[in-house]
């Protein structure tokens, strides 16, 4: 290469970081129907990563993480690849207090008076009879719980003992809460990779750093309610967002054999027509449409008009950035370069 090439390129790659640094700037969420930062998170994957490591790290679920990057191959990512985090979640519908678990998305919300709404990565039933919604309440908890596999699961597996006492190989983890619901509990695990995942019984399988905080904070009594609400709409200011993930059926045939069917909502029109109120003129539906298809569990903006143009253009960005964050060294080294476990920051 010429030095005026180098040049040239270098001067590119200089003028690509300024662009994508304005692109993923934080927007911080305050009194709205949505946390988290805005748009996204961003890390580059080291060599040795995949992206389970990463939702790990970031304290995000695999099911999540994938959605969020369908481009990149989750178990060989390649070095300095640009991995997006899915860092703001729009609240589900309903009261705001207590527990509230969205089955589609695989999160746990935690609505405590006087603090900033909470949100885990939660692992779910493995098979549609172990789904279950309604409501509940936090009945007991224990420290250290130990284990007793029920009469179905030693059916399923006669190698598993009737009984397993705290330690490392308790799938229960450090700490649990017992709900209304007999035999369902939120605890933490001994299986990280199993998060955000259909791997249980019935359970709620959170990270032990999660469930460890959420057993401080949640008194016997709590309240639980738990959902499953595929697309939810929120709003930050005058500026409507919508977020859709994966249905439950999708899910299961994710996990069975890697690919699902599109989705089916029928009454989608209806819902954001509703959602978006007098402002139902101004829906860009052709954004919505990009939403429901790439199914990517990012909230997005879906209005046009003067104060929605921004949040619009940060979406059309990520193409851009993407494309560059693959294969442009400066890019790359310059936004945040990332070790093999650190974790990655918001932008």
């Amino acid at each position: 290469m010429t030095v005026g090439a180098a040049i040239l390129l270098r001067s590119i790659g200089s003028v690509v970081t300024a662009l994508a640094a304005l692109a993923f700037a934080p927007v911080p969420v305050t009194a709205a129907d949505i946390i988290g930062t805005l748009p996204f998170g961003i890390v580059f994957a080291s060599a040795d990563d995949t992206l389970a490591d990463i939702a790990i790290d970031n304290d995000l679920g695999y099911t999540e993480i994938i959605m969020a990057n369908p481009a990149i191959d989750p178990w060989l990512p390649g070095d300095r690849t640009l991995v997006v985090l899915p860092t703001a979640h729009i609240l589900p519908s309903g009261r705001r207090s207590g527990i509230v678990i969205n089955l589609a998305e695989q999160r746990l919300y935690h609505f405590a008076r006087g603090k900033a709404v909470a949100s885990f990565p939660v692992g779910i039933g493995a098979e549609a009879a172990n789904l279950r919604t309604g409501s509940t309440s936090v009945r007991a908890k224990r420290v250290n719980p130990p284990w007793m596999p029920s009469t179905r699961m030693r059916e399923e597996d006669p190698d598993l003992p009737p009984y397993v006492p705290p330690g490392p190989d308790n799938p229960l983890g450090p700490k649990a809460l017992y709900l209304g619901w007999t035999g369902i509990i939120v605890h933490g695990t001994n299986k990280p990779y199993g998060v955000g995942r259909r791997v249980s019984h019935g359970c709620f399988r959170l990270h032990n750093r999660d469930i460890g905080r959420l057993y401080e904070e949640v008194p016997i009594g709590t309240q639980i309610r738990v959902v499953d609400e595929p697309v939810k709409l929120g709003w930050i200011g005058d500026s409507l967002y919508i977020e859709v993930h994966l249905t439950t059926r999708q899910a299961d045939a994710l996990e069975e054999t890697g690919r699902f069917d599109p989705p089916d909502f029928p009454n989608l029109e209806e819902v954001v027509a509703r959602a978006a109120g007098r402002a139902a003129s101004r829906v860009d539906w052709g954004a919505v449409q990009t939403a429901v298809e790439e199914q990517r569990g990012i909230p997005r903006p879906i209005l046009r008009g003067p104060s929605e143009t921004e949040p619009l253009r940060v979406f059309r960005r990520l193409h851009f950035l993407r494309r560059w964050g693959h294969h442009d060294e400066t890019v790359i080294t310059q936004i945040s370069p990332r070790g093999p476990r650190a974790r990655g920051a918001d932008f």
